[in-house]
């Protein structure tokens, strides 16, 4: 290998730096030596790192960790670092230094420290080597809780060090390791130009020019708080080049004592100079500042430190390593530790020692060193003379004994970390040696030749034998484990001891040899022989004399060692008790005050869903008064005039129930009539003389209320304004009942007597509870117990519910009728056999037992003699026609009296009595002949006074059986198989363990598709939860935050991703365009596109389960990094906090609304509180344009999701990475859709159907193809551009317009059904167009793909198969091939008048299916119960009709009508036998849940057949 010539190596040094332009300015070129870098690299031009601030310490020995590599030594291995302080280093003050050494050259001891070395940062992620403080702790424990630690933050390390044993850890250290004034002029060029005032070569001074400018931004200047004041802040801080310059007042001093000896020379250049600019000032008296440093340190005070005297220089050695070692900065720092005096005297030229102010003691001898560290603004040093004072009074002062003693200043009253205002600086320099993994005081002395001792008395015979024996008893009497620290200073005394001189000599002799830029090396051009003989004439003392400008005969010739008869010699040795107490611990509490406002935050932010269901309570609540009015506006009023007798009043209903107002009125025929404010009949009082109106008038209270007695009803009870208006009313009822013959008794009681007289409803009911109880129990044979519970006193209230009578209306409200209906006035006035308008328990008894064990011949005969109204034993036809009427009124009127009329003249002209106007009993049942089985099972539902007797005694009754077909194999006489299609109960399975069995089975037979995606979703989003959870816990670079806040950090991070995800892929269910394209490819199969919009709100419900975990997991978050010292905050948020030593954290407030992620997650949650509440089912069926518009906050709500993500506080930005792809997709899709919304589309016709029904007919788009069953989005200009409505297309495919079916359930479609109501007559007004969105598909327009299709269809889901039924027709009479050969359409209906739309639609197809291609069958569901008596003969009416014309009696057409529900299972069971061949028939349904889950059910059954499979495609509204 080619060694380099060291002229070369010089040549390649200047060149460098010069390209690297250490000065920063154009003069740096005029300068004819070469510039020393800052932050030390360049200087071994073979290892240029060797020495650089960040450099790595280098050991003189190998590391002792616990596991080789990086785990420090800890208890139960050692001793408590604590318990060794005050074994070893515990003693009294005011013994001086066996030498004379000065406490000037303590200090500067420490300020050549801090130039060579620094390893107080913390390293990250932050570790700890807490000191745990034994119970009873007189300084630290005061209150003997015994669980007091002090934190220790271990120190920052080199991270390509602490591996494997081979490579154990390295400490950094943040300074130069040079003797290069790094603590004059900072440890890199940055840190030097804040220094520079950029003019003169002088470095900025302050207001005082004796002063440099106070610390501040950027410098990192160590600024924490004052142990002694609390004071925080940069304020009474000085910048120097060393970060902790300002520690204490005697460091400080020596800072400024170079400050100002730099611009000295610089001014002194300047003169001598003056064509020289700023930087070639600077440079040179930066470089004579330096070689002066460097003299004094190397030949004046290591000299006095160690007692020896280094080899003479012989040249630069630049193979030899200088870098720091551990053990130096052990040895060194703990040796200056001993000599440190409780105080520091001050004193000027004169030799006066002054008095000192301390803050709440008065004056002092001396300051008092733990209540000196980082002061500000310390009144004893507001001047440059107090700065003279102070170094002129430790240059006489006489230091401490160097011995294992460390005065309580550094041991008990240090400046302390994180909460703790105070730490014991001995136990902290333990515990750093243990983190450098320094090796035992025996492996040191062995690894350096040094004779090692045998036994504990060997170390040291002036040792205090009691510490002695204290230090051996905590390391168990084994020497081998005795600590480098405590090792060192045992052995020391009145001179640093073998093992810390040969360290601290050899370290000081490599940093000379080893320095390219020393100012002896000859070689580096620095300065000239005459010069450099200068500089080593330099000592402090002309430095001091140069800077205070004293006398020098004021000073020792070495201001490191006073020697007697030296001048101004000290007054005493100062102890502790001529000085101020230090003042005591102190603890800080980080969430001190903050408890209270973190709740109300916490609290406010859960509390903002309520404010958004608030805000949409107030919003449904007018837009439910505007549907109102609108639905108000679009009905003809029917108004009732009040009787002009009629009396105002307060109805009193019952002691626990809230009166309102009524109007009471007396009209002819004896009847008093109860109306309310909308004039709506609530009761209607029949009087019949000689029945006696009692009345009882309340005495006191304002004499307002009034009590009505009305025998066999319960009372009424009226409350008036005032006695006057209760008087007129009396008045008035009096001259009505003398008007028609009716007693009148008045009487009069207290309110609160009237109150407990009067009979309520609810008493009432009671009764009638009893009553309808017993009369089943009778007629069923039950045991009258089991008629009903009763009290033990109760057979006088059976008496009473046994003698009661019904009135009319509550006989009707038995049936669930009106007392009006033709039917209730015939069956009362047959049971009322007394004819007193009542119906006793006998009487209604009589008719209930016909009806539940009567033969068909009873039934009939019974309903013969109650529409036999004139008694004469015949029927006539109108009689005949009445009781029709009764009949029909329970399915709301659904024929006129002309259609009545027909079927009654078809049913006698059937059964042979067309020339009959009359039937007699014999007649009326022949005409029943074919119905015995109906009439058999035919009863008489009664609800019962206490709602739910009938369901307990209703007995178990089953449908009857019938087959419906109408085939041409039946005509020609071949009896072919037949479709069951008669109407049923459905009975649901007894045992609860079975039921919730079933339903289970059947959610997921029916959602195989559905789980399998939510499973692979729910999978994906697991996934990306644990990734990142396990990534954050063990796997992430480390930064500490997991070890800080785990469970937090686990949960937000973890969370945060799936988030993510959701937020992301919900997107994809919202693109409509896209799924009905995939819908028709082969992902059909497996993905349910169908279901977009239920996965939509899935995924939704899921995400926002998330969010408020992670919201959770950052209210954690936030706490735990409130109550984190700053130090543990640096190293996870390194771009957010530096740590300066302030100690504090930001508040909980800084996280939640000072912060971009915390501001941006606050109103996430807003958005998303606003969004989720508005788009709840409850809310959007009251306002759809609330939801619609709040829902448009997803734009906002990406927008806050990428910037909340943006700031990288924890992790870079990895939204985009889930958010890139679905956005693009959907911004694609919706590109899509706006081709077509902004095109406006003429409507052609418009017709208000009954129902609510609107029809719109409106022109196609150029290029607008769809499939029947498909559906749209609309908007109507009139009501808005840009509120879109989704409706299913009734138009099918092959005409030229297309249409909607829309029924007005909301606001939004009441507006519409008025906006195209168009006034009579004006035919030449234009409609208000449209914009269209869409097609959009669903599982409907598949039902071509199945040779044979069931459509079922319930209320108002009908719609999508109006287009299916004529298309089907259409393109059959075309011949077109289709593979489609029979569609069953059922419709399930509340009541037939749902259907009055869709008519005319099912009628064309009738007309139009020439090939049989469609089968109808109507389901009316809302009638009584099956075997009814009305119901059985509203049955025997449509089968006639049917039979004889071949239509419905409901409807008209020629599809069959039902009562009752559809029995799903057996219809499909007969579909298998019907098409034998057909292998898969396909099954779509659309309506309420219910329906479609019975269909579901009804399928999968079928399904486990060896036979036809049903393919099962549905959609609820």
């Amino acid at each position: 290998m080619l060694r380099a010539r060291p002229e070369v190596l010089v040549l390649l040094g200047i060149l460098l730096t010069l390209l690297l332009d250490p000065t920063g300015g154009q003069d740096s070129f005029s300068l004819t030596w070469e510039v020393q870098r800052y932050d030390g690299w360049f200087n071994n031009l073979r290892h240029h790192e060797r020495g650089a601030a960040g450099s790595r310490l280098q050991r003189l020995v190998p590391a002792n960790y616990a596991d080789g590599v990086y785990q420090a030594l800890e208890e139960p291995l050692l001793p408590n670092p604590r318990r060794l302080s005050n074994a070893a280093t515990r003693g009294s003050s005011g013994r001086p230094s066996g030498r004379n050494r000065t406490v000037l050259g303590v200090f500067f001891g420490y300020h050549v420290l801090s130039d060579l070395v620094s390893v107080d940062k913390s390293g990250c992620p932050a570790e700890f080597l807490n000191i745990h403080i034994p119970p009873g702790d007189p300084v630290f424990d005061r209150d003997q809780s015994g669980d007091v630690v002090l934190p220790f933050q271990r120190s920052r390390w080199d991270p390509e060090t602490g591996q494997s044993p081979s490579n154990p850890r390295d400490l950094t250290n943040e300074v130069t390791g040079w003797l290069d004034g790094s603590a004059i002029y900072g440890s890199s060029h940055s840190w030097s130009d804040e220094l520079r005032s950029f003019s003169g070569g002088e470095l900025a001074s302050g207001p005082d020019p004796a002063f440099p400018r106070a610390a501040q931004a950027p410098l990192l200047m160590w600024t924490p708080p004052d142990p002694t004041t609390g004071r925080r802040g940069p304020r009474g801080l000085y910048a120097f080049g060393a970060e902790r310059g300002n520690r204490e007042p005697f460091l400080q001093a020596l800072g400024l004592l170079w400050f100002r000896y730099h611009n000295l020379w610089a001014q002194k250049l300047a003169s001598r100079y003056p064509l020289w600019g700023d930087e070639e000032l600077f440079q040179h008296a930066r470089k004579r500042v330096i070689a002066t440093y460097q003299n004094i340190a190397m030949y004046e005070w290591l000299p006095s430190f160690l007692q020896q005297t280094p080899p003479n220089y012989t040249e630069y050695r630049p193979f030899l390593d200088p870098s720091i070692s551990p053990e130096f900065l052990a040895a060194s720092e703990q040796f200056f530790s001993t000599m440190v005096p409780p105080g520091v005297y001050m004193r000027n030229a004169s030799c006066h020692f002054q008095m000192v102010l301390n803050e709440g003691f008065g004056s002092s001898p001396a300051l008092r060193v733990c209540n000196s560290y980082w002061i500000r603004e310390n009144p004893n040093l507001n001047s440059s003379q107090a700065v003279n004072q102070l170094l002129l009074g430790m240059a006489s002062q006489i230091s401490e004994l160097e011995d294992s003693t460390v005065v309580e200043d550094l041991r008990d009253y240090w400046p302390g970390p994180g909460k703790f205002s105070r730490t014991d600086y001995m136990a902290s320099s333990i515990q750093r040696g243990r983190d450098m993994g320094l090796p035992s005081y025996s492996q040191a002395l062995q690894a350096l030749g040094l004779k090692t001792p045998r036994n504990w008395s060997d170390l040291n015979p002036k040792v205090d034998p009691q510490v002695l024996e204290a230090t051996a008893a905590l390391y168990d009497q084994d020497l081998s484990r005795l600590e480098l620290l405590p090792g060192g200073l045992l052995e020391s005394h009145g001179d640093p001891g073998p093992l810390f001189s040969t360290i601290v000599l050899d370290q000081f002799v490599r940093l000379r040899d080893g320095d390219r830029y020393w100012f002896e090396n000859s070689r580096n051009g620095l300065f000239s022989p005459e010069e450099t003989a200068e500089i080593r004439s330099t000592t402090l003392r002309d430095v001091l004399v140069a800077v205070t400008n004293v006398d020098p005969d004021t000073l020792q010739p070495n201001v490191f060692i006073w020697q007697n008869g030296a001048p101004c010699p000290q007054p005493q040795q100062l102890t502790t008790e001529d000085l101020p107490p230090c003042v005591p611990l102190t603890e800080i509490h980080y969430f001190e005050g903050s408890g209270p406002g973190f709740g109300i935050t916490i609290v406010a932010l859960c509390c903002l869903p309520l404010v958004s269901l608030l805000i949409s309570g107030v919003v449904a609540y007018f837009r439910g008064r505007e549907r109102k009015k609108l639905q108000r506006k679009g009905k003809e009023s029917v108004k009732k005039e009040a009787a002009s007798d009629g009396v105002s009043a307060m109805e009193w209903p019952g002691p626990r129930e809230r009166g309102y107002p009524v109007t009471i009125q007396l009209l002819p025929d004896r009847q008093l009539q109860v109306v309310d404010r909308r004039l709506s009949v609530l009761r209607t009082i029949q009087l019949q003389p000689p029945q006696q109106v009692n009345l009882i008038l309340s005495s006191n209270h304002g004499c307002r209320a009034l009590l009505l007695k009305i025998p066999k009803e319960y009372d009424l009870v009226l409350l008036f304004n005032s006695q006057e208006e209760r008087g007129a009313f009396v008045q008035h009822l009096r001259g009505f009942c003398e008007n028609w013959f009716l007693g009148l008794e008045v009487a009069e009681m207290s309110e609160y007597e009237l109150f407990r007289k009067a009979v309520t409803k609810e008493q009432r009911e009671r009764i009638l509870e009893v009553f309808f109880r017993h009369l089943f129990a009778q007629v069923l044979d039950i045991n009258q117990v089991d008629a009903g519970t009763l009290l033990l006193d109760s057979s006088q209230k059976v008496r009473e519910a046994l003698t009661c009578e019904l009135s009319r209306a509550e006989f009707a409200e038995s049936l669930g009728l009106k007392p009006q209906d033709m039917f209730v006035e015939s069956m009362f006035s047959l049971a009322d056999k007394d004819g007193n308008g009542y119906l006793s328990f006998r009487e209604f008894l009589d008719v209930l037992v016909v009806f539940m064990k009567g033969s068909p011949e009873d039934k009939s005969r019974l309903m013969f003699t109650m529409y036999d109204l004139d008694g004469n034993g015949f029927l006539s036809k109108d009689e005949f026609f009445t009781m029709m009427r009764s009949f029909i009124e329970i399915s709301n009127n659904c024929l006129t009296k002309t259609q009545l009329a027909e079927v009654v003249e078809s049913m006698f002209r059937e059964s042979g009595f067309q020339d009959k106007q009359e039937l007699t009993w014999e007649d009326f049942h022949f005409m029943l002949r074919d119905h015995d089985s109906e009439l058999r099972r035919t009863q008489l539902c009664v609800r019962g006074g206490g709602g739910g007797v009938g369901d307990i005694f209703k007995p178990n009754i089953t449908s009857r059986v019938s087959f419906i077909a109408r085939t041409s194999e039946e005509r020609a006489g071949v009896p072919p198989p037949r479709l069951y299609t008669e109407a049923l109960q459905e009975k649901m399975q007894r045992g609860f363990l079975a039921q919730k069995l079933q339903q289970y089975k059947r959610f997921v037979e029916n959602y195989r598709r559905h789980i399998m995606c939510v499973a692979v979703f729910s999978a994906i989003c697991a996934g990306l939860f644990v990734e990142r959870a396990y990534y954050y816990a063990f796997a992430s670079p480390p930064s500490g935050i997991a070890q800080t806040t785990f469970v937090g950090i686990i949960l937000s991070r973890g969370t945060a991703a799936s988030v993510s995800f959701m937020f992301s892929y919900i997107l994809l269910t919202m693109c409509r365009n896209l799924i009905t394209f995939l819908r028709e490819t082969f992902l059909n199969r497996y993905v349910p596109f169908d279901a977009a919009v239920d996965f939509h709100r899935w995924i939704a419900m899921a995400a926002v389960v998330l969010a408020i975990l992670h919201s959770a997991g950052h209210v954690v978050n936030v706490y735990i990094f409130s109550v984190s010292p700053l130090s543990l905050l640096a190293c996870i948020f390194p771009s957010v906090f530096v740590n300066d030593g302030s100690k504090l954290p930001q508040k909980f407030y800084w996280w939640f609304f000072q912060t971009v992620p915390g501001m941006t997650g606050v109103l996430l949650l807003l958005v998303l509180a606003i969004m989720y509440v508005f788009a709840s089912h409850h809310f959007r069926r009251r306002s759809f344009r609330g939801f619609w518009l709040t829902h448009h906050l997803y734009i906002l709500l990406y927008v806050l999701l990428i910037i909340h993500g943006s700031f990288a506080l924890i992790q870079l930005p990895r939204f985009h990475i889930y958010f890139l792809v679905p956005a693009l997709i959907y911004m694609g899709d919706k590109l899509v859709s706006l081709s077509r919304k902004k095109v406006e589309i003429g409507v052609v016709k418009a017709q208000l159907l009954p129902s609510g029904v609107t029809h719109l007919e409106f022109q196609r788009p150029q290029g607008f193809e769809y499939k029947s069953g498909q559906w749209v989005r609309i908007a109507c200009l009139a009501l808005g551009t840009n509120e879109y409505h989704p409706f299913t297309l009734t138009s099918a495919p092959h005409e030229e317009t297309l249409s909607l079916h829309i029924r007005a359930v909301g606001p939004w479609t009441t507006r519409l059904r008025e906006t195209y109501s168009l006034p009579a007559g004006d035919s030449s007004a234009k409609y208000p167009k449209l914009y269209l969105d869409g097609p959009f598909g669903e599982g409907h327009q598949e039902w071509h793909k199945f040779e044979v299709s069931v459509l079922v269809g319930g209320g108002i889901g009908v719609t999508p198969f109006a287009s299916i039924l004529k298309d089907l027709v259409f393109k059959s009479s075309l011949g077109s091939q289709m593979l489609c050969k029979k569609i069953y359409f059922i419709w399930v209906t509340r009541t037939q008048r749902q259907f009055e739309w869709l008519a005319d639609i099912i009628r064309e197809v009738e007309e139009n299916d020439r090939q049989d291609l469609v089968s109808v069958h109507i389901y009316i569901t809302q009638l009584a119960e099956k075997f009814d008596l009305r119901t059985t003969m509203l049955y025997i009416c449509e089968r006639h009709f049917q039979k004889v014309l071949n239509r419905s009696l409901f409807t008209g057409l020629h599809s069959i009508t039902h009562f009752g529900r559809p029995p799903f299972e057996r219809f499909f069971c007969s579909l298998q036998e019907v098409h034998p061949k057909v292998q898969k028939i396909g099954v779509f349904s659309c309506g309420p849940p219910g329906m479609t889950k019975n269909v579901e059910k009804a399928c999968q059954l079928i399904n486990q057949q060896d036979q036809a499979h049903f393919v099962h495609h549905y959609e609820n509204f």
